[in-house]
């Protein structure tokens, strides 16, 4: 043991050695991470400033756009930086806070998605009990439920990972701290232990998609039973952006599992990341705000009351 070297910082490996491609990279990501900051808090503010806006699902998806923003947050910045001035160190503790918020904020995502498709559900197939149901005192509880199992999850992960030191490499083949290339460069007894916690947590998670499925099931069953067809698509268009957020979540999952295949080339890895970890950040806000009509109408109420008195 005198031997090994405990490894105190990472090197973040880019998927090219041009200075230039580098640079353009890093611009290209701070583009998008503007893009997504202010599409998110875009919808954030218009949800909080309009009264109009004050009911459970909007309350949803201003969770939902704050986590956006802060999912996003974790990473870009510091891999922006890192390419605008050369630099490919992190150091294990920012390794560390890395895993640790991002795990908590996908995580609390995923709840706020399962979460979202029972309200619509409650909204569509039982609308004369919508307001007896989802409740404000409820809706906080759920919400606070949903970040505090978050929480959870990402803490029992993350001290999972890092329970022991690293002593094998130092180098990680992405540009942020991706937990399979972390867990790749960790002890065995280390894979084994997050092995068996993935193992535990996935009953919960089939539990969570059970419920998720078991919604729109309902729901679409219930919208095809609508003779009005002014009622049917008023029903669509107030589930239609939640289900889109679901599909790209989704999709994006199956892109991170993705990640760790050792046969899939550098390019690969590097463009599966980008689409799992920055695209349904920066597209979420573009669904909410083009297919849902309350929030259109709202940002044009915003926009004329800034552009009446400046």
């Amino acid at each position: 043991m005198d031997n090994l070297t405990i490894i105190t910082e990472f090197l973040l490996m880019d998927i090219t050695n041009s200075r230039e491609l580098q640079v353009l990279k890093g611009l290209l990501f701070l583009l998008i991470y503007l893009g997504s900051t202010a599409g998110n808090l875009l919808t954030l503010t218009v949800i909080i400033t309009d009264k109009h806006l004050h009911f459970p699902m909007y309350f949803f998806i201003a969770n939902l756009s704050l986590l956006d923003f802060c999912c996003i947050s974790v990473t870009v910045p510091k891999s922006v930086l890192n390419s605008l001035m050369g630099s490919k160190v992190i150091s294990l503790r920012e390794c560390v806070a890395q895993v640790f918020l991002f795990i908590l904020f996908a995580a609390t995502e995923f709840f706020f998605l399962v979460v979202m498709s029972h309200d619509r559900y409650v909204a569509i197939c039982h609308p004369l009990h919508y307001q007896l149901i989802m409740t404000p005192r409820l809706c906080t509880q759920i919400s606070g439920g949903s970040w505090a199992g978050g929480l959870v999850y990402s803490a029992i992960h993350t001290g999972t990972v890092f329970r022991l030191p690293f002593t094998k490499s130092n180098v990680i083949h992405q540009f942020f701290c991706d937990l399979p290339q972390i867990l790749s460069l960790s002890s065995q007894s280390v894979q084994f232990s997050e092995t068996v916690v993935l193992a535990v947590s996935s009953g919960f998670v089939l539990i969570c998609f059970v419920v998720l499925f078991t919604s729109y099931v309902n729901i679409f069953s219930t919208v095809l039973r609508m003779k009005s067809m002014e009622a049917r698509n008023k029903a669509l268009s107030t589930c239609s952006p939640q289900l889109a957020t679901v599909i790209l979540f989704l999709i994006s999952g199956i892109f991170a599992c993705l990640g760790p295949n050792s046969n899939v080339s550098g390019v690969q890895k590097f463009l599966t990341s980008v689409f799992y970890y920055l695209v349904p950040a920066f597209v979420n806000p573009i669904i909410f705000s083009l297919r849902n009509k309350e929030i259109k109408s709202a940002l044009g109420r915003m926009m004329f009351r800034h552009s009446k008195f400046p």
